[in-house]
């Protein structure tokens, strides 16, 4: 008897869980120190905790605020994969950053996860003075379905109005899940994702195959991109999620949306977590300078 999507699911969270916590010793940032705290937020979706990680150095102003969405393919949970990420941003671009530990599938699928994303991202930008940021300089990220979830806020943002993130940082995403992954190619034989764990993903955040061409599913298929916050789109040359994201750099530039796109050469998906570590570095010191740029006064 075949397995069930679910069970499927489950068992990659267990097998991929710890793997995907592992960050390449030299991308760690040992050097810079850690200054974080809980939060508990709760949201149309149930309460979200997430890590706080604030500046080294205290400021006279309320810090900006970056808002990062992990990766792990809707399944994985491991927010702390992106430990190393947020410690350089908050150090580097000078903001509070809130790591996010949203809900994943099969336990909680679509669209929970984009849920927990807005509420939080629009709380975040609702209560800045109580918690010492400045809500109204603020950014959101993420990498691989994370970068999914922050297309997914910036467009349901400009949609309602209630706040204007001032830049998406778009790493490494899924764009569009109706499309089979057999026909999103890699220049290298064996790439990190396989149409096998990319059906498992999809099948678990999006049982049903209607819900998958929605523009908070599938960012990349919608036509009305008019309006949205700038955006420093980030590819990996042989990432095979890499031709849609071209796709939509393209595409935001073509609705009038200031973009930013960076193609790195000779690496794979996940590469700012596992290397090399030279493109993983820049790519990190990338995000945090369009930061420091876009959220500055």
């Amino acid at each position: 008897m075949p397995f069930s999507p679910g069970i499927k699911a489950r068992a990659v969270q267990l097998l991929l869980g710890r793997v995907m916590s592992r960050v390449h010793a030299d991308l760690r940032f040992t050097d810079i120190p850690k200054r974080t705290e809980a939060l508990r937020v709760e949201t149309g979706a149930g309460p979200v905790a997430c890590t706080v990680y604030r500046p080294p150095a205290a400021t006279e102003a309320p810090a900006p605020v970056y808002i990062n969405f992990h990766g792990g393919g809707f399944v994985v949970g491991r927010p702390e994969q992106d430990d190393h990420i947020c410690r350089y941003i908050a150090a580097t671009a000078g903001c509070v950053v809130i790591n996010v530990d949203y809900a994943v599938s099969p336990q909680r699928r679509y669209p929970a996860a984009v849920t927990q994303a807005y509420d939080v991202t629009a709380w975040v930008a609702e209560n800045g003075p109580a918690n010492g940021w400045d809500g109204a300089r603020l950014a959101v990220g993420g990498h691989s379905a994370g970068a999914n979830l922050t297309a997914a806020v910036c467009r349901t943002a400009r949609d309602r109005g209630a706040f204007t993130p001032r830049l998406q940082i778009i790493d490494s995403a899924p764009l569009d899940q109706v499309a089979d992954p057999a026909t999103k190619r890699s220049l290298i034989a064996k790439p990190l994702l396989t149409p096998q764990l990319m059906r498992i993903f999809t099948a678990a955040y999006v049982p049903d195959p209607a819900d998958r061409a929605h523009p908070l599913v599938s960012p990349g298929l919608a036509d009305d991109l008019a309006g949205l916050p700038p955006a420093l789109v980030i590819t990996a040359e042989n990432d095979r999620l890499r031709d849609e994201g071209d796709a939509y750099a393209k595409a935001l530039e073509a609705a009038g949306v200031p973009v930013t796109h960076r193609v790195f050469e000779g690496v794979d998906h996940y590469f700012t977590h596992t290397g090399p570590v030279p493109e993983g570095k820049e790519a990190i010191d990338l995000m945090a300078t369009s930061l420091r740029t876009a959220l500055g006064d």
